[in-house]
C-alpha cells in the first residue's frame, strides 16, 4: 500500500509562514487526506465502490453526527516558533504530541514579541480576559517603550548570567514571556478541528488566532473535502440550547425577542432592571444577529 500523498500539500511541507514579529509556521509532514477518512469509514464494507460524490457525502455526514475516529486517521507535524505567553495557552490542548525547544539546553535568541500600536487596546469590559476599545496614544507609547526596554534589559542580565557561570536552567528565568519558544506538534484531524474551532473563534486572543488561521490553511490543502465540512458545520455552525430553542420557536410564532426570551426563560435584564451586558439572553441574540447576516446565496 502507497502512502497517500496531496501534491497540494507537498508543495508546502518545509515551507516557512510568517507569524507576528519573529514567528511561524511550518507544515513538516502529515499521514493520510480526504480519502484515508472515507477508508476508515467504510472499513466494515471493503474499499473501491463508491464516487468521489459519494465520499464527500460521507464525509459531511460523519461531521455532522460527530462520528469522530475516521478524522483521527489524518496526522499533521507542524513546527511552530510562538511567543512563550500564546505558547501557555496554545499547551491547554492536552490532545497533540508535543516537544518544545529547551532553554536548559540550548542559548534562548533574542528575540520578543512586540505588538504593533493596532493590538495595544484597553480591557474588555464584557470579556474578562480579552480586549476592547482603542486606548489614548500616549498609554499605547509607553507600553510599548516599557516592554521593550524590560525586555532588552532582561536579556542583558540573562547574557551576563550566563557568562558568569550561572546554569542555563536556572539563567532562563530572567526572561519575559514576551519572548520566544517553538516546537514540533503533532495532531490527528479531530484534536485539530477542535483546536481550530475555539482558536478561530473571535473571543480567542489576536495573536493565536493567527497562527490558528495559518495552521488551517495548511490543514486544509491536506484534506480539502473535510475542511469544506468542518467549516460549514462546525466554524460557522450555531448550537442552540433547549432554552434557545423554546425562543426560536415562539419567534416563528410570531412573538417579539423580549416576549419571546421571556417565555423561555431567558434573562435579558439584571435584577435592578438594567440590561446584562454578558450571559445567555447576550448570547442569544448574537446568534440571532449571526443567523441574520447569513449570506442568502452560496
Amino acid at each position: 500500500m502507497r502512502r497517500p500523498q496531496v501534491p497540494a500539500a507537498d508543495a508546502v511541507i518545509g515551507v516557512r509562514h510568517p507569524v507576528l514579529d519573529h514567528g511561524f509556521v511550518v507544515l513538516v509532514d502529515y499521514m493520510g487526506n480526504d480519502s484515508a477518512i472515507v477508508q476508515a469509514a467504510r472499513v466494515s464494507y471493503g474499499a473501491g465502490t463508491k464516487t468521489l460524490r459519494d465520499d464527500r457525502g460521507l464525509i459531511r455526514y460523519l461531521l455532522r453526527h460527530q462520528h469522530t475516529t475516521p478524522f483521527e486517521m489524518v496526522e499533521y507535524k507542524f513546527l511552530v516558533r510562538l511567543p512563550i505567553y500564546i505558547a501557555r495557552q496554545w499547551v491547554r490542548h492536552r490532545t497533540a504530541s508535543l516537544n518544545e525547544y529547551s532553554a536548559r539546553y540550548s542559548i534562548v535568541p533574542d528575540e520578543f514579541d512586540l505588538p504593533g500600536p493596532e493590538r495595544v487596546l484597553g480591557q474588555s469590559t464584557q470579556n474578562r480576559q480579552g480586549r476592547g476599545e482603542a486606548l489614548p496614544m500616549d498609554a499605547v507609547n509607553a507600553f510599548r517603550a516599557d516592554l521593550e526596554r524590560v525586555s532588552t534589559d532582561a536579556y542583558g542580565a540573562y547574557v551576563r548570567a550566563l557568562e558568569s557561570g550561572v546554569a542555563r536552567e536556572t539563567a532562563r528565568l530572567l526572561l519575559p514571556l514576551a519572548y520566544y519558544t517553538q516546537w514540533y506538534w503533532k495532531i490527528n484531524l479531530h484534536n485539530l478541528f477542535h483546536f481550530l474551532s475555539l482558536r478561530l473563534d473571535p473571543h480567542a486572543q489576536d495573536e493565536i488566532r493567527q497562527y490558528a488561521a495559518v495552521i488551517a490553511t495548511l490543514a486544509k490543502s491536506v484534506c480539502p473535502t473535510a475542511f469544506e465540512a468542518f467549516e460549514e458545520f462546525q466554524l460557522s455552525g450555531i448550537t442552540l440550547g433547549q432554552r434557545e430553542q423554546r425562543a426560536v420557536a415562539s419567534l416563528l410564532d410570531g412573538a417579539t425577542f423580549e416576549k419571546a426570551c421571556e417565555a423561555a426563560g431567558i434573562a435579558l435584564n439584571r435584577e435592578d432592571g438594567k440590561p446584562m451586558v454578558s450571559g445567555e439572553g447576550v448570547e442569544f441574540r448574537d446568534k440571532l444577529a449571526r443567523i441574520r447576516t447569513l449570506p442568502t446565496s452560496i
